[in-house]
């Protein structure tokens, strides 16, 4: 049975837009060598949290598995353990111009107003499954 876009369910479209926003980031990622969670560690290094932290929701727990995501970084010299080098400082000011950029296209035609609604009714989704 065929079903329009307007009567899909919100957890098809939560699928959809997952599934086109990693393929994405990706692509914009690739031209530098990097996948998103690359990217996402790299972020994470510039922030308070720990990397491990940062991907947690994105990874298994495996600790091997956070390893393939930060060695290529470290190969690279972009970091040192969980710190960003001067290079990986750099490389990461010129990925958030990339990133930045591949947000406003994700984001266009949807008000500032529209998007902290989403955000809002999302995470009270979230919330009421966890309750």
């Amino acid at each position: 049975m065929y079903m329009s876009d307007d009567n899909k369910p919100i957890g098809w479209w939560l699928k959809e837009v997952d599934r086109l926003l990693e393929a994405s980031f990706e692509q914009v990622l690739a031209a530098d060598g990097l996948n998103r969670r690359q990217w996402q560690a790299l972020n994470a290094a510039a922030g308070p949290d720990s990397i491990a932290t940062a991907l947690a929701p994105f990874l298994t727990g495996d600790p091997a598995e956070l390893a393939t995501v930060t060695d290529p970084l470290v190969a690279r010299g972009w970091l040192d353990g969980e710190r960003l080098t001067d290079e990986g400082r750099a490389a990461l000011t010129a990925l958030t111009e990339k990133v930045q950029l591949q947000r406003r296209r994700v984001t266009s035609g949807v008000s500032d107003e529209e998007y902290v609604a989403a955000i809002g009714v999302l995470r009270q989704m979230a919330q009421n499954l966890v309750d």
